[in-house]
C-alpha cells in the first residue's frame, strides 16, 4: 500500500480546481444543524428561561439526562448520513468517475433510496458494537472503531456495482477482514494530520473548513488503495 504522503498527495491532486466546491461539501450539514439550533432548540431554550421555576426545570432536565445515549446515537446516525455522501463523493473523484462536485446534491446522497436504511443499519449496528467492547477497555473500541471504518466505502461499492444491498451484518464483516494488517497504517493516517488540528484550532476553527474536505478525500484515498475483492 502507498505511503501516507502519497495518499495525502492523491487527495490533494483531486481536490485541486474544487477546494471551494469541496468546503461548501462539507461545510453543508454545518449549516444544517446551525439553523436547527436557531429554529428549535434557541425558541424552546428562550421560553424555559422565561418560567418562573426555572432552576427546577433544569435540574429535572439534568435528572433525565440518561436520554442523552439515544441524542448520542441519532446524532452518530444523522452524521453517518452526511459524511458517507461526502466520502462517496470523494471517491467517485478519486477514481476519475466524475470531474465536479455538486456540494447541495452530493451532501446528500447517504439520504437517497438506495442507501438510506443501510447506512442507519451501519450507523446503528457500528455504534452498538463499538460501544460494546469499549465496556471492556478503551483500546478494544478503539481498534474496532477501525476494523468497521470501511463499511460505508464498501456498502457503497456492492450498491453500486451490483444494483442490490447487501447485508448490513454482511457489509462489517467485509470491513473487518479487509482492515485486517491495515489498522495500524489507518490509526498512523489519522496521527499524521495532528499537526493540521493544532493548526486548525489555531485560527478559531476556521482551518477546518479546509482541513476537513483534506482528511475526508485522504480517508478516501486510503479506501481505494486496499487490496480487496468485494
Amino acid at each position: 500500500m502507498v505511503s501516507s504522503g502519497e495518499l495525502k498527495q492523491q487527495a490533494k491532486d483531486s481536490l485541486k480546481g474544487r477546494w471551494g466546491q469541496a468546503i461548501l461539501l462539507n461545510l453543508i450539514p454545518s449549516l444544517i444543524a446551525i439553523a436547527l439550533v436557531m429554529i428549535l432548540v434557541l425558541p424552546i431554550a428562550l421560553l424555559v428561561a422565561s418560567m418562573p421555576d426555572t432552576a427546577t426545570m433544569m435540574e429535572e432536565a439534568t435528572n433525565t439526562s440518561s436520554g442523552g445515549s439515544g441524542t448520542g446515537l441519532f446524532s452518530s446516525i444523522i452524521t453517518a448520513l452526511f459524511m458517507s455522501g461526502i466520502s462517496w463523493t470523494y471517491l467517485d473523484i478519486l477514481r476519475g468517475q466524475r470531474t465536479k462536485i455538486e456540494p447541495f446534491k452530493d451532501a446528500f446522497r447517504g439520504f437517497s433510496g438506495m442507501f438510506f436504511g443501510g447506512v442507519i443499519l451501519l450507523a446503528l449496528l457500528t455504534t452498538i458494537f463499538t460501544s460494546l467492547w469499549a465496556l471492556l477497555l478503551v483500546i478494544p473500541g478503539i481498534i474496532k472503531s477501525y476494523s468497521y471504518s470501511q463499511s460505508y466505502f464498501i456498502y457503497y461499492d456492492i450498491v453500486t456495482e451490483t444494483g442490490e444491498k447487501p447485508k448490513v451484518l454482511d457489509t462489517i464483516t467485509a470491513s473487518r477482514k479487509l482492515m485486517d494488517g491495515y489498522k495500524g497504517k489507518l490509526f498512523w493516517l489519522d496521527l499524521s494530520f495532528i499537526g493540521w488540528h493544532i493548526l486548525a484550532l489555531a485560527t478559531l476553527g476556521i482551518g477546518y473548513l479546509w482541513l476537513n474536505p483534506y482528511i475526508s478525500a485522504t480517508k478516501a484515498a486510503f479506501y481505494n488503495q486496499l487490496p480487496k475483492n468485494i
